[in-house]
C-alpha cells in the first residue's frame, strides 16, 4: 500500500516543487508593501509538532539501526532493504518521506515574518523532497541510514526553534551545534554513498542504481559546502566583526 501510494504521489514531486517555489516568489511580492505577521504561537507549534515528530522518528528508526549494527554489521545496516519493509521502520521510513511535504511550510512562516530567506533554505527542501520521493520505493540502500540521521538532526534543530518562538533564550553555542551536526550528517551521507558503490562494484549484495548514487552524492556534497558556508558566515564572520567592534569601542574609551 505504502509504495503504490508513493508511485503516485512521486510523479508530482516537481509539481509541488514549482507550486513552492511560486508560493515563495508570490509571497514575498505580496509581503513587500506589507507589515511583517508576527506568527509567534502558530510558529511554537509548527515547530513543536515538527520536534515531536522527528524526536519519535528518531527514536524508532535509530533503535532499528543501532539493532542491525549491533547483531549484522556496518555492511548490513547500509545495503538491507528490512529498514523499508521491517514491521515498525516501514511506517516511519514512509512518514519520513510524506513529512518533507509539509515541512515546506517552514518557509511560509519566514515569507509571512520577513526574514532573510537563503538560497540553502528554500533549496535544501526542493532537492529533498524530490529525491526521498524518487528513491522510497526503489528501496535503495543507505536509505536507512539517510532517515535516521535525518530524524535525529531535525529532532534537534525543531526543538531548538520551537523554544526560540516560546520566547527562550537559546546558548549561541546550541545553534552552533546543530549546524556541525548537519555538515557532520552531509559528510557521513557522502560515505554512505560511497560504501555502496565500492559494495556494489565488488560484487556484493548491495541494491541501488548508479544514478542515484551520483545524484545523492552530488545532493550531499552540495549541502555541505553550503552548510560550511553557512556556518562561516554566521559563526565565524559575525564573531570577528564583533570583537572587532568590541576593541574599537574599548580604544575610544
Amino acid at each position: 500500500m505504502y509504495s503504490m501510494t508513493l508511485k503516485v504521489k512521486r510523479k508530482k514531486s516537481f509539481l509541488f516543487s514549482a507550486l513552492y517555489a511560486a508560493c515563495i516568489l508570490g509571497g514575498r511580492h505580496l509581503m513587500k508593501q506589507r507589515e511583517k505577521f508576527e506568527l509567534r504561537k502558530p510558529l511554537v507549534l509548527w515547530s513543536l509538532s515538527l520536534a515531536v515528530f522527528s524526536i519519535f522518528g528518531a527514536i524508532r528508526t535509530g533503535s532499528y539501526m543501532t539493532y542491525i549494527l549491533m547483531t549484522k554489521g556496518l555492511k548490513q545496516s547500509v545495503c538491507d532493504q528490512s529498514f523499508y519493509n521491517g514491521p515498525v521502520s516501514k511506517f516511519w521510513a514512509y512518514a519520513f518521506v510524506l513529512s518533507k511535504a509539509p515541512e515546506l511550510g517552514d518557509t511560509l512562516f519566514i515569507v509571512l515574518r520577513k526574514q532573510k530567506l537563503i538560497f540553502l533554505h528554500w533549496y535544501h527542501h526542493i532537492t529533498v523532497l524530490l529525491y526521498s520521493w524518487y528513491s522510497y520505493k526503489d528501496m535503495v540502500a543507505g536509505g536507512g541510514w539517510f532517515m535516521t540521521m535525518n530524524y535525529l538532526v531535525h529532532a534537534v534543530m525543531y526543538s531548538y526553534y520551537a523554544l526560540r518562538a516560546a520566547g527562550f533564550r537559546v546558548s549561541r553555542k546550541f545553534a552552533m551545534f546543530i549546524t556541525i551536526t548537519q555538515i557532520t550528517q552531509m559528510l557521513m551521507g557522502c560515505v554512505v554513498n560511497y560504501l555502496v558503490y565500492s559494495w556494489m562494484q565488488q560484487g556484493q549484495e548491495c541494491p541501488s542504481h548508479v544514478h542515484n548514487i551520483v545524484w545523492s552524492s552530488l545532493m550531499y556534497l552540495s549541502y555541505f559546502v553550503l552548510f560550511c558556508q553557512f556556518f562561516f558566515e554566521a559563526y565565524v564572520t559575525k564573531t570577528k566583526s564583533a570583537a572587532a567592534a568590541a576593541a574599537a569601542a574599548k580604544k575610544a574609551q
